[in-house]
């Protein structure tokens, strides 16, 4: 077969062709050495490629270690206690990781002045009482005072305004720890609404609940604690001749509690305030006309206890409407 193919491409294939490279004044041929031939030139080649890469290294390396070290030296200061740390990480996963710290650094400088906040709002609160007890026996002890019955009324009403408020802070403390304890039971929720109803009626307002038969599995003493404080909210806001209306009724799987008042109503601003607690809408309230300000914030506790979700609607100057989620 191989000699067939050769005959057969024999007329089409030229001959052999000879090289041969001789000096230019004649000679025998010479063989060259083509193994060293620009070696010179693919060695600056080479050095220039590695130079180009080093060059290339170097930046990228550059573009990666500064947010890194930015980011250590900003992680350095907020263990320090320097809440405003912030860095700019730029693109990438570096930049994610950045918004993350810095997402997490506004997490703690939030943090840090809601801690500050309560703190104040606390020594504020426990103030008055205890000055007010105080100031009293003062003068009671020095001959100013008479012991007589109204005083003595009076000292156990600021006594027990300082129990309410050490007992609000105690609950709100479990919460946070994770420790509130529940002792579900199977309740009549209707049962629930009409004692927090006629335990709460006010001379001065119409206060009516609207229930329909719901029953579920809770704590009745928890709950009534979180509805009361919704009612007793909405009654102090409203004016004489309002009305506070607490509805019960099924919505799918859920049991709804709604409160409605007639009330001065909340400002939009202050909407995503209200579960904040020792906040108030009108900071010039005191405990007597604007309560502690954590009734709200420890019934947001006991309904997510209960793994229901709490909120509210309002408009300025029309009333508002709190509105409790509680499933089956």
């Amino acid at each position: 077969m191989d000699s067939a193919r050769r005959e057969l491409l024999r007329p089409y294939v030229a001959q052999f062709a000879h090289l041969f490279v001789t000096e230019p004044t004649g000679g025998e041929p010479q063989a060259i050495d083509l193994s060293t031939t620009g070696t010179t030139r693919i060695t600056l080649v080479a050095l220039g490629i590695l130079a180009l890469a080093g060059f290339a290294s170097w930046l990228t390396a550059t573009q990666l270690v500064r947010p890194i070290r930015a980011l250590t030296a900003a992680t350095k200061r907020t263990a320090e206690g320097d809440r405003t740390a912030r860095v700019d990480g730029g693109a990438g996963e570096i930049g994610e990781l950045a918004k993350s710290f810095n997402a997490m650094s506004e997490k703690l400088a939030e943090t840090e002045r809601q801690r500050q906040a309560m703190v104040s709002d606390v020594a504020h609160e426990l103030r008055t009482p205890l000055g007010n007890i105080t100031g009293w026996l003062e003068a009671t002890q020095d001959g100013l005072a008479e012991p007589d019955p109204h005083l003595i009324d009076m000292l156990l009403e600021e006594s027990l305004l300082l129990q309410r408020l050490v007992d609000d802070l105690h609950d709100l403390a479990q919460a946070d720890a994770g420790t509130l304890r529940l002792h579900p039971e199977p309740i009549a929720l209707d049962d629930v609404v009409d004692q927090v109803v006629n335990a709460q009626q006010n001379r001065e307002i119409l206060l009516r609940a609207e229930t329909a038969p719901v029953h579920i599995s809770a704590d009745p003493v928890r709950l009534r604690q979180a509805l009361g404080n919704l009612v007793a909210n909405a009654v102090r806001y409203t004016p004489p001749g309002g009305e506070v209306v607490v509805k019960l009724f099924q919505e799918q799987d859920n049991a709804i509690l709604e409160v409605t008042d007639t009330g001065t109503g909340i400002a939009p601003d202050d909407l995503p305030h209200v579960f904040d607690r020792f906040w108030r809408a009108d900071k010039s309230r005191s405990r007597r006309t604007g309560g502690s300000g954590l009734g709200l914030a420890i019934t947001r506790h006991l309904v997510e206890a209960h793994g229901g979700t709490v909120s509210v609607t309002s408009t300025l100057g029309a009333g508002s409407t709190f509105r409790i989620s509680l499933p089956l």
